[in-house]
């Protein structure tokens, strides 16, 4: 969708003679419904400056130009648009337009820097980066742009920006970025217009706005390949047993759903380390190479970031970053506009989206409704949040809406925690999340200990990471994280005094795979749907034991973290109702940071009763296998004896 479409000429035409307003505005409620003139207006300085820099006579008058192109299944818009051609080749030039005055850089993430925007300093994409993700975005999906071999050609205007020496918006660390698509600023309208007329020498004769807008979409054979390349030998989705076989239905399924045009809903219910997330990657590929449009979708940024990192292989953006979308990207989604949407985590799904969650009807509504076959990921369990509002039967409910049919299965095979159930059955009973019969047994030699100093547990967790970096400390939410010292390593946000102890929250999403976040700690929003070898968990204050029993306090929650958001105001009207919302998240929250190691879990707990109960419990494990292998031993040698 377009908002408005001219010629170079009208265009300038319509700044000058002040119409252009008018129309944006007029365009905008025909389209979209809602809007304002003020709105509006804050582009009026931008375009302003575009009318500008078109106004050169080389540019020529029959050039297509658009303003605010929604790219299809996002939500994102290319700022401007020109079309024409070289001579030879046809060429839409991309230009972001920035009203940004400073930028400051940030050396320790890709394609990051900090600029003043929504009154406040903010870290947000590079415009170069931004600019060439939209071409990119473009080029892998939109039909006509790959048969027709229209070339994009992306830049950033920052008109208000004015460069000095040794600028950070320029700086090296940007290089990869600014070479795919350069940037422009104040006082630098001539070397625009110089990128401009390198490839609009003659008008569009082949309705190159109209070609892009219509184009239909589909994956490019570019980044089909790429895909599979990046998946084949890659031993972090290698597929195994009982995920091989479903893997096979779930395609059939998908596939069959896009031929016969049906609508159907898969629901796959599974605990911590049954392989749901392996699964959900390879159908993304698989899929994708067949041409159909898929997304992998999770609420939380951290799980996005780690798959589409682990798939490239290193940290380079490329263009599969496209493909991993937050469940609050699809509340303007039209019906069926996606063939497959593959919903890892679903417990984790919001009832509204947006930051002050006020956008959309319900999240799981809208990704049913935004695609002919839908895959949801699934383990109770594992709500961690007040707002965590995913559960079989609200997927049921809305798949009984949309008139969907409903396929369930169960992922019981158990690929993390040494490959047995019993671990997290011992753990269930042992944080009194349900009675199990594994009180006493842990159903495999898996690695757990109970540190009495947590830097002795960091130490053994830093030695066991020098293998292949896959250990980590995680921590409950009991610490704040403020935003002054957010990127400052040094800052010990988790202190614990009486042991001289300090650790940083992670600084990046993708802590988890950067061998140098081993002295960092995640959180349950950070750690939530990945796994490592082994992992150490502090337990906060929010869980302790008194008098037999596991009691949770929601008190001691860090105020920034937003799990128990509103919890104090239900607490003033009614205690018991707040403490038995809260329990629950407590709980799950420690049965998941603990589920995270496949080799091992330590644990250190800033309350000295519970950590000696779980020493307890933890000895009696062992008090019993070795009671169990002296009865085995007196059967063999009765055995022995007959023989």
């Amino acid at each position: 969708m377009i908002i408005y479409e001219s010629t170079k000429e009208q265009f300038v035409g319509d700044i000058v003679n002040e119409l252009l307003i008018d129309r944006l505005y007029n365009s905008y409620q025909e389209k979209i419904g809602r809007t304002s003139k003020s709105e509006i207006r804050s582009w009026e300085n931008s375009l302003q400056k575009m009318s500008n820099v078109m106004q050169d006579d080389d540019i020529p008058n029959d050039a297509s130009v658009a303003i605010e192109f929604n790219i299809p299944n996002t939500s994102k818009r290319v700022d401007f648009l020109i079309a024409g051609n070289d001579g030879v080749q046809d060429h839409v030039v991309i230009v972001e337009l920035k009203q940004w005055e400073s930028v400051e850089k940030i050396a320790t993430r890709d394609g990051i820097v900090k600029t003043y925007i929504g009154k406040g300093n903010r870290e947000i994409t590079h415009p170069s980066y931004q600019a060439w993700s939209y071409a990119a975005l473009i080029e892998d999906f939109n039909e006509n742009v790959q048969k027709q071999e229209i070339q994009l050609r992306p830049c950033a205007y920052l008109h208000n920006y004015r460069k000095v020496e040794d600028d950070p918006l320029t700086d090296m660390h940007y290089n990869d970025h600014l070479e795919k698509a350069p940037v422009f600023t104040k006082g630098e309208i001539e070397k625009l217009r110089s990128f401009i007329k390198k490839f609009i020498k003659l008008g569009d004769q082949n309705q190159l706005i109209y070609q892009i807008e219509n184009g239909r979409i589909r994956p490019s054979k570019s980044l089909q390949d790429s895909l599979n390349n990046m998946l084949k030998g890659n031993e972090e989705f290698i597929m195994i047993d009982e995920q091989k076989v479903f893997y096979e239905e779930a395609f059939y399924l998908a596939l069959e759903s896009a031929k016969t045009n049906t609508k159907q809903v898969m629901i796959v219910q599974g605990g911590p380390g049954t392989g749901k997330s392996v699964l959900a990657i390879n159908l993304l590929v698989k899929l994708i190479d067949q041409g159909l449009v898929a997304m992998y979708v999770t609420k939380n940024s951290a799980p996005r970031n780690i798959y589409s990192s682990k798939l490239k292989g290193d940290f380079k953006k490329t263009h599969i970053d496209n493909l991993f979308k937050g469940s609050g990207s699809f509340t303007e989604v039209e019906d069926n506009e996606f063939d497959v949407l593959i919903i890892d985590e679903a417990h984790r799904l919001n009832e509204k989206s947006g930051m002050f969650r006020n956008k959309g009807e319900n999240q799981v509504k809208e990704l049913i409704k935004g695609s002919r076959f839908t895959i949801f990921f699934i383990d109770e369990n594992q709500k961690v949040t007040l707002s965590d509002i995913g559960s079989v039967e609200i997927i049921k409910k809305y798949a009984k809406q949309f008139n969907a049919d409903i396929i369930l299965h169960e992922l019981t095979s158990q690929f993390r925690c040494d490959g047995s159930d019993g671990y997290i059955a011992w753990l269930d009973d042992v944080l009194q999340i349900r009675n199990t019969a594994n009180m006493h047994e842990l159903g495999m030699d898996y690695d757990i200990r109970i540190y009495d100093d947590p830097n002795e547990m960091l130490a053994e967790i830093e030695s066991l990471n020098k293998r292949n970096n896959k250990s980590r400390v995680m921590a409950g939410y009991c610490w704040e994280w403020p935003k002054n010292n957010r990127q400052d390593v040094n800052h010990h946000d988790i202190a614990i005094p009486e042991h001289d102890f300090g650790m940083s929250w992670n600084i990046e999403n993708t802590w988890a795979i950067e061998s140098s976040s081993v002295r960092e700690a995640g959180c349950i929003h950070t750690a939530q749907g990945l796994e490592f070898d082994h992992v150490g968990v502090i337990i906060g204050d929010d869980l302790r034991y008194e008098n037999g029993q596991i009691i949770t306090d929601h008190t001691k929650r860090a105020k920034t973290d937003q799990s128990l958001k509103g919890i104090k105001k239900i607490a003033k009207e009614d205690p018991e109702e707040a403490h038995l919302l809260a329990d629950p998240i407590i709980r799950n929250t420690y049965r998941t940071l603990m589920t995270r190691g496949q080799k091992g879990c330590f644990v250190y707990c800033t309350d000295p009763t519970l950590q000696a109960y779980l020493k307890e419990r933890l000895e009696k494990v062992t008090f019993y296998r070795q009671k169990r292998q002296q009865s085995l031993y007196l059967v063999d040698e009765r055995e022995e004896y007959r023989t």
